[in-house]
């Protein structure tokens, strides 16, 4: 039977094993589930915030916790809805993870989607943040979203366009954004699931195209440490100050647009191997920060605020956090 409940420990649900306790804690794997616990939780408080929380990769939870509810999304069904010469539409829930899809994908031959290979985290938290990599961004394979409304408990689909997104955004993460300058404010709506464009292709090549890109990450991210992928965002090359661009002009690259990494510029600032308590600086990768074994959250804002000060003394430019902050 469904239930809510109370003072959980959001720490096993952190990629990066740091969190304190949410107030209250709901699992689901099914739209009817979903409205269900909706219903329950009327019950309990209409003025509490709700948290939308998927494999706990690019959220960094604060060591109080959560006072409100936090909804972990389990919606894993996947299923070909739609199939033409070439074109084929995958109907996915917001809670199957990155790695199950690109299963899926290569059981069935579907191209499009390699640029994912090696991402973490779930489908719905990727559509939120606009995730992307290798050129490609989830937004290439969106033909359209479908939502529930938290306090109108509306059904709403979105088209392509209506899904607004922008580097490492969409209109799912910018409503929340626009309440509060954390997540305290909490979500207006949750993903429940989405319909991919996705091509049919040789099964051998879409395979090896994603293994490719697993490995490449093996070797260039700090996987052995707890982490929740890049820290900040790419800079525009328009932020950065032109005797600095003309020294980094080499590591220009397109995402699928004219960026510097932040790892770049982190690397020139000497910032590898910084430490606060016990989070890191990756040596690796430096716009990952990792947890030693016994860092908190406060160690990691604490070194958040640190290189954002340095950068912005050295070269001044301002960074973006890439990741969500739970306070």
């Amino acid at each position: 039977m469904l239930s809510i409940q109370k003072d959980v420990s959001l720490k096993n649900f952190s990629n990066y094993r740091i969190g304190g306790r949410a107030k209250y804690f709901l699992e689901v794997s099914s739209l009817l589930e979903l409205k269900e616990g909706f219903a329950k939780w009327k019950k309990i408080s209409e003025t509490l915030p709700i948290f939308i929380l998927g494999a706990g990769t690019n959220v960094l939870i604060g060591d109080k916790g959560f006072d409100g509810l936090v909804i972990h999304n389990k919606i894993k069904d996947i299923k070909i809805v739609g199939s033409e010469s070439q074109g084929v539409k995958v109907r996915v829930g917001a809670g199957v993870l990155m790695e199950d899809l690109l299963a899926f994908c290569i059981k069935n031959s579907l191209s499009g989607f390699e640029w994912a290979g090696g991402l973490p985290g779930t489908l719905g938290g990727a559509i939120r943040g606009n995730a992307g990599a290798f050129k490609g961004e989830i937004k290439d394979n969106i033909a359209e979203v479908t939502s529930l409304g938290i306090k109108t408990q509306q059904i709403k689909k979105r088209s392509l366009k209506d899904c607004k997104f922008e580097y490492r955004s969409s209109v799912f993460k910018n409503q929340s954004e626009e309440e509060s300058g954390s997540q305290r404010a909490g979500a207006k709506e949750i993903i429940i699931e989405a319909i991919l464009s996705l091509k049919r292709g040789n099964k051998s090549d879409i395979e090896n195209q994603t293994k490719e890109k697993i490995e490449y990450r093996r070797e260039r991210h700090p996987l052995e440490f707890p982490n929740i992928g890049s820290t900040f965002k790419n800079i525009s090359p328009e932020k950065v100050p032109q005797k600095l661009l003309k020294q980094l002009k080499d590591s220009i690259k397109n995402d699928p647009f004219p960026i510097l990494p932040t790892a770049k510029l982190l690397a020139l600032a000497g910032l590898k191997g910084k430490l606060a308590g016990g989070a890191m600086v990756s040596q690796k990768h430096p716009n990952f920060i990792v947890n030693l074994g016994h860092a908190t959250s406060q160690d990691v804002q604490k070194l958040i605020k640190e290189i954002k000060d340095i950068i912005k003394e050295k070269y001044a430019i301002t960074l973006e956090e890439e990741i969500t902050i739970l306070k």
